[in-house]
C-alpha cells in the first residue's frame, strides 16, 4: 500500500471508509486524513451507493500519485461516473487513457464496448467487447452478461460504412521478371526481351456501406455496395472495380446467417473488363468466449468483354475465418479457403487452395499492429505452349504466391472516426514457368476506419 497520506475538505455527509481514517471535525466541514488508496476505495463505495457527486469531490481534489494502480482506479471511476450521468464522450476519453498504460484490461475494454454500445457505435462496440471477453479476471456473472451483449449488437447493427484513402508505391505493378526469353532453332537463335519491374505511385480509394431492413427480431433484409480504385500515374494500371450483394439474413444468441445475389463490374487501364453475377452465403458463429469463426460460400459466373473465347466461365470460392482472443489485447485470426476457377479454355482453368495467420496486438499510447503471412497456390487444368530450356514445350503451370504484411496505425490520430494506417507488404511469385515469376514491394498509407 502506498504511505502517502491525503487530507480532504469534504461537506459534512456520512461518509464510511473501507480503512480507519483520522477524522477532525472543523465547523461546517469534515477532514479526512488517509491513504490515497482508502481514499479512491472510499470514493468507489460512494459510487456504488449512488453519491456521485461527493464521489466526484474526492476523485478530483486528491494529488496525483505515484502508484499506477492507484491512478489506474481513480481514473476508472472517473470514468464510471461520466457514464452514470450519460456523458459517454467523456468516458470513452477516459477509458482509452487508461488503456493507454495497461492495453490489457478486460473490464475496461468492456465498459468502453458499453460506452460504444449506448452511443449506438456498434461495430466498435463489437471489436472491444471480444476482446475483453477473452479476459481471464473477469466473475462468471459478467461473462454471461458479454455473450448477451453480442447478442445484442447484432441485432443493432443495422448499418455501416466504410472509407479508405490514401497513396500507393508499388515496385512491380506489371509483375514483371525482365530478362531475355530465347529460342534456338534450324534458323538459330531468337530472343526477346521480358518486361522490367514497372515502379508507380498510386492512390486508392475504398467506399462502401451496408444496411438492413428490419423483418422481426431475428430477420433482417441485408443489402451492401463496394467501390474499389487505384489510380496511378501511368493509367495504363488503373483498376476500378464495384459489386454489389442483397438478401435475407438471419441472427440467433451465437450467430448470424446471409444468403444474397451478387453483381460485380471491373474496368482495368479505363477500359470494360469484366462482369460478374451470383450469389453467396455467409455465416459466423461463436464457439466460445475467445473463439468464433465464419464460413464464406461464392458461386459467381464471369463474362470478359475482350477475352471471353478463352476465359469466360465460372468461379467457386469456400474460404473460412477463425478469430481467437488470448487476451484483451492480443488476438489471432486463421483464414483458409479454396477457389475453383473454371474456363472456355481449360489451360486457364485452376484450383486455388490459400491459408493466412494473423496476429494483432493493441500497444500503449494507442498503437495497433497486425501482421499476417499468406500464401496461395495455384495449380492449372490443362498444359499450354511456353518458351522453356531454349525451345517451345507445352507445361502445365504450377504457382506458388507467398505475401507478408504489416500494418501500423495509432488511435490517437482518429480524425472523425478515421486513423491513418501504414501497411508495408512484400509479396513473391514462384512458378514452374519462370516467365512468370516476380516479386514486389507495396507501400500503402490510408486514413482507415478503426473500430
Amino acid at each position: 500500500m502506498q504511505k502517502l497520506f491525503i487530507v480532504l475538505l469534504i461537506a459534512v455527509l456520512p461518509i464510511v471508509a473501507s480503512a480507519e481514517p483520522l477524522i477532525v471535525k472543523k465547523e461546517n466541514k469534515t477532514e479526512i486524513t488517509m491513504t490515497a488508496l482508502d481514499a479512491v476505495k472510499m470514493a468507489g463505495d460512494l459510487i456504488e451507493r449512488g453519491d456521485i457527486e461527493h464521489a466526484e469531490q474526492i476523485l478530483t481534489k486528491m494529488p496525483q500519485t505515484k502508484s499506477l494502480p492507484v491512478e489506474i482506479e481513480r481514473w476508472f471511476l472517473l470514468g464510471q461516473i461520466a457514464q452514470r450521468r450519460g456523458d459517454y464522450e467523456t468516458a470513452i476519453s477516459i477509458y482509452k487513457k487508461i488503456l493507454d498504460d495497461q492495453p490489457d484490461l478486460a473490464r475496461i475494454r468492456f465498459e468502453l464496448a458499453l460506452c460504444y454500445m449506448k452511443m449506438g457505435r456498434w461495430y466498435r462496440a463489437d471489436y472491444h467487447l471480444r476482446l475483453a471477453m477473452a479476459g481471464k479476471d473477469l466473475p462468471e456473472d459478467v461473462k454471461q452478461m458479454m455473450a448477451y451483449y453480442r447478442y445484442v449488437i447484432r441485432q443493432n447493427k443495422r448499418w455501416n460504412v466504410w472509407f479508405n484513402f490514401g497513396a500507393a508505391p508499388d515496385s512491380n505493378i506489371n509483375n514483371g521478371n525482365g530478362g531475355q526469353e530465347c529460342i534456338v532453332n534450324g534458323w538459330g537463335r531468337f530472343c526477346r526481351d521480358l518486361k522490367e519491374p514497372k515502379s508507380v505511385v498510386g492512390a486508392n480509394l475504398t467506399l462502401g456501406g451496408n444496411y438492413e431492413f428490419v423483418l422481426s427480431d431475428q430477420w433482417r433484409w441485408k443489402s451492401d455496395a463496394n467501390l474499389y480504385s487505384n489510380t496511378y500515374n501511368d493509367h495504363d494500371y488503373d483498376d476500378l472495380y464495384l459489386s454489389a450483394s442483397t438478401g435475407p439474413r438471419y441472427i440467433w444468441s451465437r450467430g448470424d446467417i446471409w444468403l444474397a445475389g451478387i453483381g460485380a463490374r471491373r474496368w482495368y487501364g479505363g477500359e470494360r473488363y469484366n462482369y460478374s453475377y451470383g450469389t453467396k452465403l455467409d455465416t459466423n458463429y461463436d464457439f466460445t468466449r475467445k473463439l468464433s469463426g465464419g464460413l464464406s460460400l461464392r458461386y459467381m459466373e464471369n463474362k470478359y468483354d475482350e477475352y471471353g473465347a478463352f476465359l469466360n466461365g465460372n468461379t467457386y470460392a469456400a474460404n473460412t475465418r477463425m478469430s481467437y482472443s488470448f487476451n484483451a489485447r492480443l488476438y489471432s485470426i486463421l483464414r483458409a479457403g479454396i477457389t475453383r476457377e473454371d474456363t472456355i479454355n481449360p489451360a486457364y482453368s485452376y484450383w486455388q487452395p490459400n491459408v493466412a495467420i494473423g496476429l494483432g496486438i493493441e500497444m500503449p499510447y494507442g498503437f495497433h499492429i497486425y501482421a499476417e503471412p499468406s500464401f496461395y497456390w495455384s495449380k492449372y487444368d490443362d498444359p499450354q505452349w511456353v518458351v522453356k530450356d531454349n525451345q517451345f514445350a507445352r507445361v502445365t503451370e504450377r504457382d506458388f504466391v507467398q505475401r507478408y504484411s504489416v500494418s501500423i496505425s495509432n488511435n490517437k490520430f482518429d480524425v472523425w472516426g478515421f486513423v491513418p494506417t501504414l501497411t508495408i507488404s512484400y509479396t513473391k511469385r514462384d512458378s514452374n514457368i519462370w516467365q512468370r515469376e516476380y516479386n514486389k514491394t507495396a507501400l500503402e498509407f490510408t486514413m482507415q476506419q478503426r473500430f
